[in-house]
């Protein structure tokens, strides 16, 4: 399945893309592949512009599912790692405020639940999205399994979007997490929508799927009507005590592949370069935007693992800023 560089097809939002097809362009020449989900980026978003997000831990560890890679799993009883209760929202909103003043226009939110209950922590947790909101920021929260009634309650709140990844592709699901189903993620993300919140859904690369592991993830997102307005890509981060502490860290150009793979089968999407950035040098990082990443999490850790210092993600932007009146490069 090979074509030109910004040949017609591409960019098209479709919703009945086949996992072969997504195979096909993860086998493509590096170069071809980079070239045409470039060509997409451009169609459908600024190039040079790059959202700066915050996500914070709001509630940590003690979690009774088992996904395999988190540290915050109750199952995982080896990994070093401090329980917290659900903070106070006006730390929280301190915390967003602080990202504001750092660049970040939006906060992120993330409680280490099944699934929401009514009562005191799910009124804190809509006083906290209701500050963000008021911040100028927008607000995204991820907190496992909810009714309908707590989407709606979010959405009056002013929630901008809900974070409910998939994780995988459904063929290799049952072999990171067994006390949650496919289809009860698939049920959360449609009790969203409903409620009128966008959806942040994505996946992680690097747990040991194949390749037609990740095209089945992405034929499933594009399978959504609309597309997820937020995809964030994570690469494994392998966690001292979690049944993945062993799995090797993923081959950067691996993770080029897999961004411009979600950007050419969800054009519209806001593609985010999520967890495992850190282990990226600054030039695979850009190579993601150029591939069609358009988000980043700023923050020196993501919920519990460690992200890009600040220091390093100055030194990223100024790589990209304009150059005018740069001196010439000498002969």
């Amino acid at each position: 399945m090979s074509a030109a560089i910004g040949s017609p097809e591409d960019g098209a939002i479709r919703h009945d893309w086949r996992t072969d097809e997504i195979v096909a362009l993860h086998d493509l020449p590096l170069l071809e592949l980079v070239g045409r989900a470039n060509a997409v980026h451009r169609r459908h978003h600024d190039p040079n512009r790059i959202q700066r997000a915050s996500l914070l831990s709001v509630k940590t560890g003690g979690c009774p599912e088992d996904c395999a890679y988190c540290p915050q799993s109750a199952h995982h009883r080896e990994v070093d790692l401090t329980r917290d209760r659900l903070m106070d929202p006006a730390v929280v909103l301190a915390e967003a405020a602080r990202a504001k003043a750092a660049g970040a226009d939006r906060f992120c939110m993330g409680a280490a639940w099944r699934q929401v209950r009514d009562g005191a922590e799910f009124d804190a947790v809509v006083a906290m999205v209701e500050g963000v909101r008021a911040l100028g920021m927008e607000a995204c929260v991820t907190l496992g399994m909810l009714k309908a009634h707590q989407a709606a309650r979010l959405a009056e709140a002013g929630l901008t979007a809900y974070n409910h990844n998939l994780d995988t592709g459904p063929d290799y699901y049952d072999r990171i997490v067994t006390t949650r189903t496919y289809q009860d993620r698939l049920d959360t993300l449609a009790t969203v929508r409903e409620a009128g919140i966008g959806l942040c859904c994505g996946g992680i690369v690097g747990m040991g799927e194949a390749v037609a592991d990740r095209a089945g993830l992405l034929r499933v997102l594009a399978g959504m009507a609309p597309h997820p307005e937020s995809v964030p890509i994570n690469a494994l981060v392998p966690v001292e005590g979690t049944p993945l502490a062993a799995r090797p860290r993923i081959d950067p150009l691996d993770l080029v592949r897999m961004v411009a793979m979600a950007r050419l089968v969800l054009p519209g999407s806001i593609v985010r370069l999520s967890a495992g950035r850190s282990q990226l040098g600054r030039e695979a990082q850009i190579l993601c935007f150029l591939a069609g990443a358009n988000s980043i999490f700023a923050g020196d850790t993501l919920l519990t693992t460690p992200n890009a210092e600040p220091d390093e993600d100055a030194l990223l932007f100024a790589a990209l800023a304009p150059r005018s009146g740069a001196a010439a490069v000498p002969a």
